[in-house]
């Protein structure tokens, strides 16, 4: 408390001629932190903007070889082409698309915070895909209408997806309550660059309307450009707060090594492409009833759980869940992923510490035991590992306060559970 109070004290101001006043609070490691940038935004803001913009130079042009391509499609420019069709065509193609906007936010709207760099360069990779459909569309000209449908789909997708991750990295990058400056100057350096985009297509277009390769190949080479920026803006930012799959890899160099990962190497060493990741099935906040269906089968889920979840592995399937606890906090389900993930270890072949290397060589070496009885083991061992781990983290820099771990809003209450603590 403390130190909120050190941040909220203004030891000095000052201004720039007519200007308004900046203050200066102290931070809890005792240096200076003056309002508005850089001290306002978070230490990634910068190279991140800097590539975004490159990434929006090249999507801005792609997009106007594209449209070209579309109006040529629709007969702008012929004399046998008629209103009639063409206004079928727009009103097909973006009546596909509205629908594809509902039924994606509704089929992956809870996951996009989760993984809010994976989507945003997901959504990007998706966009050049949709503006290639528009520029191959007059080529088949039977099949026009469905290739701009799809195309139009596959763009109302990014729209969903790209608004999404960009609020979530506006929270991240904004550090002094000024998430509605941070997100304002991020739609007008956008609009600035789709400004100086517009004017280069100007001179680009009548260059490349007359020689479709030339069009084509300049497409490439954008597109080219584009990824590669994304790549690396997505790559710049150092999310503070644990997700799966930066929990999973902090996790598994703690358990080989002893040492957490600092925020800066863990996001480096992030996977940045959806559904490549080779892991256990974990979910957390799964209802009661998917687990149990008799008294005993409760009291054998209980049995050796004293904190705040319940926790169910199927060793064949290596899938966990987890039930929470109405009362449970941000770090009993830190603690729940942690669990779950650290079972996986267990079928693994790495270096473990020496009270899970042993755990996992009776798993292995004698006959099977049943999934309760080595969850229950395991929370032994947590209990030992896991204020370790977690002091480990907040030395190391995460936020352990808040997470960005995929749970959903099932809770339960059970009375069989002996002396249950909250985190």
């Amino acid at each position: 408390m403390a130190d909120d109070a050190g941040l909220e004290t203004s030891l000095c101001s000052e201004q720039f001629g007519s200007g308004e006043a900046r203050g200066c609070r102290v931070a809890a490691d005792g240096s200076l932190q003056w309002e508005g940038f850089p001290d306002s935004v978070s230490p990634d803001y910068l190279p991140y903007q800097l590539w975004d913009s490159v990434q929006a130079f090249a999507s801005s042009l792609s997009g106007s070889l594209a449209t070209q391509a579309v109006l040529l499609g629709i007969g702008v420019g012929n004399a046998k082409a008629t209103v009639s069709a063409a206004t079928a065509t727009w009103l097909v193609k973006d009546s596909t698309g509205m629908l594809g906007r509902i039924v994606f936010a509704w089929w992956k709207g809870s996951k996009l915070d989760c993984n809010a760099k994976q989507w945003r360069l997901f959504a990007d990779i998706l966009n050049d895909v949709a503006m290639f459909l528009e520029i191959m569309a007059p080529v088949y000209p039977i099949c026009f209408t469905m290739t701009v449908s799809t195309s139009n789909l596959a763009k109302c997708i990014v729209s969903v997806a790209g608004g999404a991750t960009r609020a979530a990295l506006t929270v991240h990058q904004a550090r002094r309550n000024n998430m509605a400056d941070v997100s304002a100057k991020d739609s007008s350096q956008e609009t600035l660059v789709n400004l100086v985009g517009l004017l280069v297509s100007l001179l680009m277009l009548p260059l490349v309307s007359g020689c479709p390769g030339f069009s084509l190949g300049c497409f490439f080479f954008l597109t080219a450009l584009h990824i590669y920026a994304n790549y690396r803006a997505v790559r710049a930012l150092v999310m503070e707060t644990l997700n799966e799959g930066r929990l999973r890899l902090v996790l598994k160099h703690y358990l080989q090594r002893g040492e957490v990962l600092n925020p800066t190497a863990a996001n480096r060493m992030e996977p940045l492409w959806t559904g490549f990741w080779p892991a256990p099935s974990l979910s957390l906040g799964v209802p009661l009833h998917r687990l149990v269906s008799s008294v005993f089968e409760l009291q054998q889920l209980v049995e050796g759980h004293q904190e705040p979840y319940l926790l169910c592995w199927d060793q064949s399937r290596n899938q966990v869940q987890v039930v929470l606890n109405q009362k449970a906090g941000p770090k009993t389900i830190l603690r729940a992923a942690t669990h779950g993930l650290m079972l996986g270890a267990l079928q693994g072949d790495g270096p473990l510490p020496a009270e899970l290397e042993e755990l996992r060589n009776r798993v292995q070496a004698g006959p099977k035991k049943e999934s309760w009885v080595i969850v229950k083991e395991t929370h032994e061992v947590l209990d030992m590992l896991f204020p370790k781990f977690l002091k480990g983290l907040q030395d190391a820099g995460w936020k352990t306060e808040k997470h960005q771990l995929e749970v959903d809003e099932w809770r339960a209450t059970w009375l069989l559970s002996p002396e249950k603590k909250v985190l």
